[in-house]
């Protein structure tokens, strides 16, 4: 590589002290150069140990005053100096060392390319649940796994996969869990700015740039639930946070001509022929026993969605709220 550009890896926490150690392991165990390596953690008002935990990795610690988790991306991104930045979440694990070195590499040699989005990697540290939704649907949700395209590869160059949507198509959800964005990109996001990934995915794709990067068996363990109520209550969270989004007249992934209307996919899950259809074929494809959580799955799904509606309506919609809707989350031992 000709160049090494410093890469800021933006992580917005809120009580994450169970969690957030592992992940900063991963990133402080990248080979790529240290000093070209910057973490800015925007921390909510953790009342654990999180900001304790961020200051042992020589994370830059700043205040979130709005507590969420996208309006801390937008208070690390004004913080952040790198000329790459990437959007990791507390409960993510960089699965090789080579990592962040491949990706940039890949960046740098494809400018053309919006972004970097990892793959989700299975791990011993995670329950046969937690793998059934970040490695099996790795859009950790059945009801927007059933809305969701399926990416194009539109070519491999060594390790370097190109991808694109589909025609007529922008839903497929991105921009979190360690993906990777140059930023003049994100030039016009400011840190009192209201935010979601998926949007500037989407926004960038609709001007025309609708390709992006993987790397192969390269990307993150993504510890995105640890058991059954911990999902229930992040469906909740979600749901909140994307009526709040929607009340504010913000566009979504699951308005650019996605597979299925929510509404429908919301029937899928509430029904037990279409679930158990798709994990007798998750069974035949894959061989793997995690896809017997599908058919549970699908109806917690619809009960947080539920669940999330309820709270919205009843809660004032007031963004406070939904900070205290984040569960804190544990790493398996």
């Amino acid at each position: 590589m000709s160049h090494l550009p410093k890469v800021s890896f933006l992580i917005p926490t809120l009580n994450a002290g169970g969690i957030l150690e592992n992940c900063l392991q991963s990133i402080r165990r990248q080979d790529y150069p240290p000093e070209q390596i910057e973490i800015v953690v925007a921390d909510g008002g953790s009342t654990d140990a999180t900001r304790q935990v961020a200051k042992k990795y020589g994370a830059i610690v700043l205040d979130n005053p709005r507590r969420g988790y996208d309006s801390g991306k937008c208070v690390a991104l004004a913080g952040a100096s790198g000329e790459f930045v990437a959007f990791v979440d507390a409960d993510n694990e960089l699965t090789h060392p080579d990592f962040l070195s491949l990706a940039i590499g890949a960046l740098q040699k494809y400018p053309q390319a919006l972004g970097f989005e990892s793959y989700y990697f299975a791990s011993e540290k995670m329950s046969s649940f937690c793998v059934y939704l970040s490695q099996l649907l790795h859009i950790s949700d059945p009801i927007a796994w059933m809305m969701s395209v399926q990416p194009v590869r539109v070519g491999i160059d060594g390790m370097i996969e190109r991808w694109t949507f589909p025609e007529n198509s922008f839903a497929w959800p991105m921009g979190a869990n360690g993906f990777i964005f140059r930023r003049p990109d994100l030039g016009h996001i400011g840190k009192d700015d209201k935010f979601e990934d998926c949007t500037v995915v989407v926004e960038m794709a609709k001007q025309g740039r609708r390709e992006w990067l993987r790397i192969t068996n390269r990307g993150v363990h993504h510890y995105v639930v640890s058991g059954l109520w911990d999902f229930l209550r992040k469906r909740r969270r979600q749901t909140f946070h994307f009526l709040s989004l929607q009340g504010q007249g913000a566009p979504s992934w699951t308005q650019m001509n996605p597979t299925v209307p929510g509404w429908l996919a919301c029937l899928y899950c509430a029904s037990v022929f279409g679930p158990l259809y798709h994990t007798a074929v998750g069974l035949l494809k894959t061989r793997h026993p995690a896809w017997l959580w599908h058919p549970l799955a699908s109806f917690l799904s619809v009960g947080g969605v539920g669940w999330g509606v309820l709270t919205y309506w009843l809660s004032g919609r007031n963004q406070e709220v939904e900070a205290k809707l984040q569960p804190r989350q544990k790493l398996k031992k």
